[in-house]
């Protein structure tokens, strides 16, 4: 009578066709994992795999390649079951492989060696054909992960060498030809943007150099406030005065420290009044000295506005160079001018406080002043 009544269908079959259909997969668009392939989710690597009919290949969730059609794609839980497709490994995405993110790291890791061991510095050909790309697929993960370009990453590691051997008792020539310089007319042409002052003054330890310097107090402690000729060469903060004055020897360690006049005072108590009142602005030539990277970093950092705050990761972003994260928190730390450039605004992505070289209160107490006053604060901090 039942299977009458349905025209046949009986129960048996009714279970039967629940089965089939629990076990009938999703149209691969209708699948979440889809849309973390959409978006080439890096997090989702080793977690699946799939495969492109039309292409022939298996690729990891964060592949490069340009977006299949979902209807040609099959979706695999495990490396094995996309192997059994039959179909070849994606040469873009290495999906049987390290992930593309550790590959491109090794290989930039494995440049900056080349760069850093060779007599000469190997072109960006060179380079790139020994990590077997193309040159512009190369340079753009090398300045993705490094901050710099080649040219730039070299050009670093030369005047490294070259502080280093000044630093250690060498002359000046044998510093020079040592760091990979061709000839000394190459080097001169730069060396006050890698050194801050001439070679020979380098190597004295900055001997000879006046650095001009005052203390001053403000509601967060006592600052310290030294010049060069170029301008203000470094502002730093702390609890104890002496302390502060051999941080700035340390620094400059045979410059001339001079203490400041009724002048020079003026302007330490321009600055503490910026600590005390952002909104007013601070506009003071500086003398920045620093990498190349650096120098890009604190440029940016120069650009955020008083009363807001970025991540480390905007920072990178803005100077073109996405994955420098961790550069650009090294190069905040390095800073030598509390305030004028004013790392205390970057903060973590989640908005959290990290490290501070001045005190994690007094980056609060900064921030917490500038945002109290943003409603007049027009200007910027200075630019050097």
């Amino acid at each position: 009578m039942a299977a009458a009544a349905f025209g046949g269908f009986n129960a048996a079959m009714f279970v039967t066709l629940q089965r089939d259909l629990k076990s009938t997969p999703l149209p691969v668009s209708d699948d979440p994992r889809w849309a973390r392939i959409v978006a080439r989710d890096k997090s989702a690597d080793g977690e699946f795999w799939y495969s492109v009919a039309t292409t022939g290949v298996y690729c990891r969730p964060s592949c490069p390649s340009r977006q299949a059609n979902p209807a040609n794609v099959q979706l695999h839980d495990t490396l094995a079951q996309a192997k059994a497709t039959g179909f070849r490994a994606c040469r873009r995405c290495t999906p049987d492989g390290p992930s593309l993110e550790a590959g491109n790291a090794a290989m930039v890791a494995d440049a900056c060696r080349r760069i850093e061991q060779g007599e000469e510095e190997p072109s960006l050909a060179e380079l790139a054909d020994a990590a077997g790309r193309s040159a512009g697929y190369f340079h753009r993960v090398f300045k993705a992960t490094t901050g710099l370009t080649p040219k730039d990453y070299a050009a670093a590691h030369r005047a490294a060498r070259v502080r280093q051997g000044l630093e250690d008792g060498a002359s000046v020539t044998a510093a020079i030809y040592d760091a990979g310089f061709n000839s000394s007319g190459r080097f001169y042409e730069k060396s006050t943007g890698m050194l801050g002052m001439t070679p020979t003054r380098y190597r004295a330890g900055g001997a000879n150099e006046d650095i001009r310097f005052a203390v001053g107090e403000t509601s967060l402690g006592t600052i310290l406030v030294a010049s060069s000729r170029k301008g203000v060469a470094s502002i730093l903060l702390g609890d104890d005065p002496d302390a502060l004055v051999r941080d700035l020897q340390d620094r400059f360690p045979r410059a001339r420290l001079i203490g400041g006049d009724r002048d020079y005072e003026a302007l330490v108590a321009r600055v503490v009044g910026f600590v005390e009142a952002p909104r007013f602005g601070l506009d003071l030539p500086l003398d920045v000295r620093g990498t190349a990277f650096q120098q890009r970093v604190w440029r940016a950092l120069r650009d955020i506005p008083v009363g807001s705050t970025v991540s480390y990761a905007e920072i990178a972003e803005r100077i073109g160079s996405p994955r420098a994260t961790r550069a650009v928190a090294g190069a905040c730390a390095a800073n030598a001018h509390a305030v004028a450039i004013p790392c205390h605004r970057v903060i973590r992505k989640d908005g959290a406080l990290s490290g501070y070289a001045w005190g994690a209160e007094r980056r609060r107490a900064l921030l917490d002043r500038e945002a109290d006053g943003t409603a007049t604060a027009a200007d910027r901090p200075s630019r050097a």
